[in-house]
């Protein structure tokens, strides 16, 4: 087994309040680091995959000096701006006594931030020309950008997400999320195919041909979150979400098979594949059903979906009942997004929201509400993370 490095690295994490006349009102108004309009609605649950080369254009590094600091950013009296400290501490170990030590530094990041704070996170479009609209109307809207970028592996898009993965997590110093929409086994893909139904008894029999198939395409998509193990990306990887609405295939055949099939991933990507850069990442829908859970040695957070209104605090409680004492606990798909005031008062700790795409987001939030959410002092936002790997790079030397 690796040893596991300890961190105790106290890190400024900058919370600036973003005033909300400092913010873009007009639809058509950009701010200077971002072009391109994040204008036509897209289709939440298919879109075709976007094309190699177009990913990343019209995000620009929020570091540059067009970008410094957001808009509307209020300092204290020596210059300095409105702060909160966020001392990261070890307190779990992942559930992969092999994983990184990258992967455990944010994972250490994440335990420290619960109740603290609340990352902003955003489900980019699946769409091909879209990809950027999500994370553009957030800049303009607000001055600042989500810390966190959902991705999704839907109609195969593989190397359309890992470059913009890639792109987030190393060029932006974003977290990444990644879900993937799996259609059925054995060759099916997209959302609709996802909401199919197989034999799952014969899907986890070993030696059936379905059991191959599926097995088979289980273990490509490890093959592209290798790519991203060795580009440096830690996934917030969260397979098989929403299993117990029971709409997708991986939740029709009860809570022992998906249990099954949850193990079985996890064997597979952690023990043969050796993906040491997954934190992973359970997903229950909003109706939190009893029995599902598949243990806390294949678990690092637990969370969940839902679009309704409001902190979502009795939903909260729920997860919390089926994690591991100081397990991160995320609202990791939502519309609206929730009040960071009402958060506090009520003491809901959901360690990161994500809005899912645009339409959602334009739909359940009005401008003013998102500048409010996201230029909250509660509330971090991209340029608020610590660099990890100069963390990493200073506890070396």
């Amino acid at each position: 087994m690796k040893k596991k490095r300890l961190f105790s690295v106290l890190f400024t994490v900058l919370l600036c309040a973003v005033p909300l006349a400092g913010c873009s009102s007009g639809e058509n108004e950009k701010t200077p680091a971002v072009t391109g309009e994040a204008g036509q609605e897209k289709n939440d649950g298919g879109g075709n995959p976007a094309p190699s080369g177009s990913s990343n254009d019209n995000v620009e590094n929020p570091g540059s000096e067009d970008n410094a600091g957001g808009a509307g950013q209020e300092d204290s009296e020596d210059g300095s701006s409105a702060e909160n400290k966020i001392e990261i501490v070890h307190t779990r170990d992942l559930s992969n006594p092999n994983a990184t030590e990258k992967a455990q530094l944010i994972y250490d990041y994440l335990c420290s931030v619960t109740g603290n704070a609340v990352i902003s996170g955003v489900q980019e479009s699946p769409s091909a020309a879209g990809a950027n609209d999500e994370i553009n109307y957030i800049k303009r809207v607000s001055g600042k950008y989500p810390a966190l970028r959902g991705f999704d592996y839907i109609n195969d898009d593989f190397e359309g997400v890992n470059k913009r993965a890639e792109f987030w997590g190393n060029e932006m110093n974003g977290l990444v999320t990644i879900c993937w929409h799996w259609g059925t086994p054995p060759d099916g893909i997209g959302y609709e195919s996802s909401k199919g139904k197989i034999d799952l008894d014969k899907a986890l029999t070993e030696g059936t041909e379905l059991y191959e198939a599926m097995v088979a395409q289980m273990d490509n998509v490890a093959g592209y979150l290798k790519e991203l193990q060795d580009k440096g990306i830690v996934v917030l990887w969260r397979p098989f979400h929403e299993f117990d609405g029971q709409w997708f295939w991986w939740g029709k055949g009860g809570n022992e098979k998906f249990i099954q099939l949850w193990q079985l991933m996890y064997d597979r990507y952690t023990n043969i594949h050796g993906l040491n850069n997954l934190i992973w990442v359970l997903g229950y829908s909003d109706q939190v059903k009893r029995d599902w859970y598949p243990g806390d040695e294949y678990v690092d957070i637990v969370g969940a979906d839902s679009y309704k209104t409001g902190t979502r605090n009795a939903l909260y409680k729920l997860v919390c009942a089926f994690g591991a004492e100081g397990m991160p606990v995320p609202l990791h798909e939502c519309g609206a997004v929730p009040n960071p005031d009402e958060l506090i008062e009520s003491g809901t700790n959901w360690t990161w929201f994500m809005t899912w795409t645009l339409s959602n987001m334009r739909e359940n939030n009005t401008k003013e509400e998102l500048a409010h959410a996201f230029g909250h002092d509660y509330v971090i936002t991209l340029e608020q993370l610590p660099d990890f790997d100069e963390l990493l790079e200073a506890g070396e030397s």
